[in-house]
């Protein structure tokens, strides 16, 4: 059997910035996507947050965030409103001074044209002092990184192709694999055998996710590691449970 070894983890975490996505008028749709993207580059999204446009909440979230993950992602209150406060706030977070970026205004006068980048417009330059832009091939105006802040446009075309311009330049850890398992034992039954495969088992997180499909109801078994083999073998464990209980078990990655 392998040995069961990890390797330190690059995590993350996530600040959305947004009353209209505390109200429910718009549906967050970033965090499953910049997931996705951070899972494939092996950095665990360990954190998310949602707060409103409050500068006090901004400043309080961003601080404890950059303070306990190796990245953090904003996304949302870049825009040329009086309610996109985000660089402002992330500014005073890290004692800054927020200024207009020259290179930053520059980029917006080459999209709109000269003369045309209003004081509205203009908005979208500032960054605090000292930090480095990220790209916007979308619409032109920047995100840009302070420390191990990233801070993005809230707008999903935008949000995306910053990242993909984010990612990979960062350091990232052991890809995290998964093996899922389902079978229609009820997690009650389930309980006790399953937790002890994951107390055999401390380098693999094992998830139980019940789900109704077809007028039936069941549950999938996850297994999420760093070591395909191992994963194999606990798969294998849970497979055989499943059998000793009575059940019939599916592997989902097969099917």
């Amino acid at each position: 059997m392998p040995e069961e070894t990890s390797a330190p983890a690059v995590t993350a975490a996530v600040l959305i910035i947004g009353n209209e996505i505390l109200s429910g008028r718009t549906q967050d749709t970033n965090l499953n996507w910049i997931a996705a993207r951070l899972t494939a580059k092996g950095i665990r999204l360990a954190e998310a947050r949602v707060v409103p446009d409050i500068e006090d909440e901004i400043i309080a979230a961003v601080r404890a965030l950059s303070g306990r993950y190796n990245y953090v992602f904003t996304t949302g209150g870049i825009g040329p409103t009086h309610d996109d406060i985000t660089a402002e706030a992330i500014a005073k977070a890290f004692g800054r001074p927020l200024i207009v970026d020259a290179q930053a205004a520059a980029r917006l006068e080459r999209h709109y044209g000269a003369g045309n980048v209003s004081p509205a417009r203009l908005r979208m330059a500032r960054v605090a002092q000292g930090a480095a832009l990220i790209d916007n091939p979308v619409s032109a105006a920047p995100g840009f990184r302070i420390e191990n802040v990233f801070v993005m446009a809230g707008v999903p075309a935008i949000m995306r192709a910053m990242v993909d311009g984010i990612v990979p330049a960062l350091d990232g850890g052991p890809v995290v694999l998964a093996r899922s398992i389902a079978c229609q034992v009820a997690e009650s039954i389930l309980a006790e055998p399953l937790g002890a495969i994951q107390a055999a088992h401390p380098a693999v997180d094992i998830g139980s996710y019940p789900w109704f499909r077809g007028g039936r109801f069941g549950v999938s078994l996850v297994s999420r590691g760093t070591d395909a083999a191992l994963l194999d073998d606990v798969a294998g464990e849970i497979s055989q449970m499943v059998r000793n209980l009575g059940g019939e078990p599916v592997d989902e990655d097969s099917t």
